[in-house]
């Protein structure tokens, strides 16, 4: 007897999994058992979990994006200007596929979300040294991060007059 793809993912599903602490994600996360994506430590997430992977019709596929497409929808296709939307875990737990904690989002927002480095420094509102990052005080590097303006003139100040002024 042949399983059809939505037996065989069931079958990889632990819906006993933890509690999740954030808010949105009502019940215990369903952790995916089969397959990963990739299993190298920097691709681990906070609780060491990764990525679940599936295969069907011929191509390998994100666990939660399965779980999310096969309970709503697939995922439009962006117009020419916009990016793919992304499946955003609302429990923070890569492994987890329970639809409950599933949301479709932007990469910004997916990222923000998140707790890389990249969302940590957006959350902060001052820098090292206690200034506001606001409109007066915040100058945009060409990268795109912020820099205090307080910080970089007292680092300008190169002669004891200066630094007195």
């Amino acid at each position: 007897m042949t399983l059809t793809a939505a037996e065989r993912f069931a079958a990889k599903i632990n819906p006993r999994g933890p509690v999740s602490l954030y808010r949105g994600a009502p019940g215990p996360c369903h952790l995916w058992t089969g397959g990963a994506r990739s299993k190298r430590p920097h691709d681990a997430g906070e609780h060491g979990e990764f990525y679940g992977a599936f295969s069907v019709n011929g191509r390998t596929v994100r666990a939660h994006q399965y779980a999310y497409e096969q309970a709503h929808a697939p995922l439009p296709e962006p117009a020419d200007d916009e990016q793919r939307p992304e499946v955003d875990h609302k429990c923070r737990r890569r492994n987890c596929v329970n639809v409950a904690h599933l949301e479709l989002t932007d990469h910004r927002t997916n990222t923000l979300r998140s707790t890389g480095p990249t969302a940590i420094n957006a959350r902060k509102t001052h820098c090292a040294h206690g200034h506001p990052y606001d409109a007066d005080n915040t100058r945009r590097r060409p990268d795109g991060s912020r820099a205090c303006r307080t910080c970089e003139r007292t680092r300008t100040r190169t002669t004891p007059e200066r630094q007195a002024a």
